[in-house]
C-alpha cells in the first residue's frame, strides 16, 4: 500500500502541535519533523529529529514524504536581523530538501503584511520565506494570517495578559491599525482544506477571520469579556519599540516573541483577497467566539 506520507515541521509549535493530531485523526499518516523526537508524545505519530539549519538531517526525515506542511519561523528580542538570516537559510535548506527527496507539496503558513520598505523585519522575512519555497520545482501553497487566537499562542497571550494585568494602558499610534484576526480552529480548517482541493496547489491566499478590527477594538473587547473596565491612554510619540519594553515588564510572553510581533503593529494586517473562501468554504469563527474558545482552551 502506497499511502501518503505528511510531514509537519515545528510540530511542538504553537500550530503545529495542533495540526499533527488533528491529521493524525482524519487518519492520516504524520510524520513529525521536530528536535527532540524523544520528547515527542503524540501516540501514533512517528517523529524524526530535524534541524532546518542542519542539512543533513532533512534526507532522512523527508524521505517518502508526499506533502510538508512548513510551520517554522525564528524570532528574535534584538534590534539586529539575525533571525530572519536564520529564517533565510532554514527555508533554503528545506528547499533543496525537498526536491531532492521529491516531495510533492509544501504548505506554508506565513504572515498577512503588505509589501513595501515599512514592513516590519518580521513580516518581511516571512514573505521572504514564502518567495523561497515558491521558488523551487516543489508546488508550494502559501497561506498568510494576521493574529492566530488561541490558547499559547504569542498574539493572544499578550492580547489577554495585557487587559488582565493593566487597569490603564498608555499605548501607541498602532493600537489604532487595523487586524483581521483569525481563530485557531479555522486555521487549522484551512490548513486541512488545502489537501483536499488541487485548485490551492501553488497559490498564495490571504486568510482571516470575518471581522475586521482595530487593537484598541480587540483590547476593550477583551477586557469587556473579562468583566474588567480598562482605560486606553493613547500617546503619539510612543514607538513600537518603546511599547516592547512594557510588554516584557508586564506579560509573560518571551521577549524573543514579544518584540517583533509588538514591532510588527504598526503595519495593517487584513485580507487583500478573499479566494480561499470558495475554495476552502469552512464556516468562520466570529472574533468573540473565538476569544472564547482560546479562555476554555478549546479548538
Amino acid at each position: 500500500m502506497n499511502e501518503k506520507v505528511f510531514a509537519v515541521t515545528g510540530a511542538t509549535g504553537f500550530i503545529g502541535r495542533n495540526l499533527v493530531p488533528a491529521l493524525f485523526s482524519r487518519g492520516k499518516n504524520v510524520k513529525a519533523l521536530v528536535r527532540r523526537p524523544d520528547e515527542y508524545g503524540v501516540p501514533g505519530v512517528e517523529a524524526r529529529r530535524t534541524d532546518l539549519l542542519e542539512p543533513a538531517t532533512l534526507g532522512i526525515a523527508l524521505k517518502g514524504v508526499h506533502t510538508a506542511f512548513y510551520l517554522v519561523h525564528s524570532m528574535s528580542g534584538k534590534s539586529d536581523s539575525s533571525f530572519a538570516e536564520k529564517d533565510r537559510i532554514a527555508a533554503e535548506n528545506f528547499l533543496k530538501a525537498a526536491e531532492n527527496a521529491r516531495v510533492q507539496r509544501i504548505i506554508y503558513l506565513g504572515g498577512l503584511g503588505e509589501v513595501g520598505s515599512d514592513l516590519s523585519e518580521h513580516l518581511r522575512s516571512r514573505t521572504e520565506v514564502g518567495r523561497i519555497l515558491q521558488s523551487g520545482s516543489v508546488k508550494t501553497t502559501v497561506l498568510r494570517a494576521a493574529i492566530i487566537l488561541g490558547r499559547d499562542g504569542a498574539s493572544w497571550e499578550m492580547l489577554r495578559q495585557l487587559v488582565e494585568k493593566l487597569p490603564v494602558m498608555v499605548t501607541p499610534r498602532w493600537l489604532e491599525t487595523r487586524c483581521q484576526p483569525i481563530a485557531l480552529r479555522d486555521v487549522l480548517g484551512y490548513l486541512q482544506g488545502c489537501l483536499e482541493r488541487e485548485e490551492t496547489i501553488g497559490g498564495s491566499f490571504d486568510i482571516g477571520g470575518p471581522d475586521i478590527l482595530t487593537y484598541r477594538q480587540m483590547l476593550l473587547t477583551v477586557a469587556e469579556m473579562m468583566n474588567k473596565k480598562r482605560y486606553i491612554l493613547p500617546i503619539p510619540v510612543l514607538s513600537p519599540r518603546l511599547s516592547s519594553y512594557w510588554v516584557d515588564l508586564v506579560t509573560d510572553v518571551p521577549a524573543a516573541l514579544a518584540n517583533p510581533l509588538i514591532e510588527g503593529l504598526k503595519n495593517e494586517v487584513v485580507c487583500r483577497e478573499n479566494r480561499i473562501r470558495e475554495l476552502v468554504p469552512i464556516p468562520l469563527t466570529p472574533f468573540r467566539e473565538a476569544v472564547a474558545l482560546a479562555f476554555e482552551g478549546k479548538v
